[in-house]
């Protein structure tokens, strides 16, 4: 049997803070086997979330030196993680921070440098994992998809519902995947102009009106007749999610109400398929009682969310399995899902 305890790190979309898992993973009878021995979630404070969400306005010093700074606090915290941990990692495998996701012009950056994550820590970190998928011709994203293939292919779709959602799912005997519509990203930005850090349960979209000309309007959006394979960044909900939305004069309440049901018309419209499946759901979005009741109302499937620490840290999970299969050099990057033109093996080692 094959072991290996490594810490994942992850910072999403909807900046909630950083996703930290002490991860252990176990291979035997070509079966891999996977447990959360420990995990933490590291809220930011608001002077780091407004540097994260204004980098990409950063000149090009500037920006490097948010990398540099960005990659020395990621290594605090897992210092700090580990003090708390039942055992040491094998090494440290870390999503970073997204800060540009442009595939069609071949580019995507993550902050939080690898390089300094080691320094910091003393333990071997790998990091970017998308940008080989990226210069293959491929979208980069989603990458959580190999996880669902080796660690829970049992059931029929696999939704998280991040700062954006994304699904995976098996069709010919391939894994496919893709972007589905932002949620957290949005929902959270629209909370916190009413005081609150995010809509607990979503009582404040409870509380609003369905306006069904902006569901219509958003339901339009030109992504979404997109066939797979493709992805979402800050980009796409800034240019094209964020206008639309804003030409409605109406309460933040019905702002909300309408995105709750627009999320669940494309969680909807991508896992119709006439059967009654089972839909393992992750995310923050999980714990929001309204959006779980409209999808499980419009998908008619079976909603199966698995206990907090899965919710919360699978993808923190999963990028420390990422890791695994770089460090034994197997594909970690599926181009079934990512449209590149091979599977590749993504990450970079910074050893110790």
């Amino acid at each position: 049997m094959e072991k290996y305890k490594v810490i994942g790190v992850m910072s999403g979309s909807s900046l909630d803070g950083l996703d930290v898992a002490l991860c252990e993973f176990s291979f035997e009878n070509k079966t891999w086997d996977a447990k959360i021995l420990h995990a933490e979630t590291y809220s930011y404070n608001n002077s780091l979330i407004e540097l994260l969400q204004g980098a990409s306005e950063l000149d090009g010093f500037n920006l490097l030196k948010l990398h540099k700074e960005y990659g020395v606090y990621i290594g605090k915290i897992v210092n700090h993680f580990i003090d708390n941990c039942p055992e040491s990692p094998d090494f440290i495998a870390s999503h970073g921070h997204t800060i540009f996701h442009q595939p069609e012009n071949q580019i995507t950056f993550q902050v939080g440098s690898g390089a300094f994550i080691a320094s910091t820590t003393g333990i071997t970190t790998i990091s970017d994992f998308r940008t080989l998928d990226v210069a293959l011709g491929g979208q980069g994203a989603p990458l959580v998809p190999i996880g669902d293939e080796f660690l829970f292919n049992q059931y029929d779709f696999c939704l998280n519902l991040g700062g954006i959602a994304n699904i995976s799912y098996k069709e010919e005997g391939k894994r496919k995947a893709f972007d589905i519509c932002p949620v957290n990203m949005v929902i959270n930005k629209l909370a916190k102009s009413k005081g609150k850090p995010f809509d607990m349960d979503g009582e404040l979209a409870k509380s609003g009106k369905l306006n069904t000309d902006l569901l219509n309007d958003l339901d339009k959006l030109s992504y979404y007749q997109q066939k797979p394979p493709k992805s979402l960044g800050r980009e796409w909900v800034e240019k094209e999610f964020y206008p639309a939305l804003n030409r409605y004069e109406i309460s933040v309440e019905d702002k909300l109400n309408t995105i709750y049901h627009h999320i669940a018309n494309q969680i909807q419209a991508v896992t119709h398929s006439g059967v009654r499946k089972e839909l393992f759901l992750t995310g923050g979005g999980s714990h929001n009682k309204y959006l779980v009741q409209l999808i499980r109302h419009l998908t008619n499937h079976i909603l199966i969310i698995p206990d907090d620490e899965i919710v919360d840290f699978k993808e923190a999970m999963i990028f420390a399995f990422l890791g695994v299969l770089r460090y034994k050099r197997e594909i970690n990057c599926l181009s079934s899902v990512t449209g590149a033109r091979q599977d590749c093996i993504g990450g970079i080692f910074h050893r110790i």
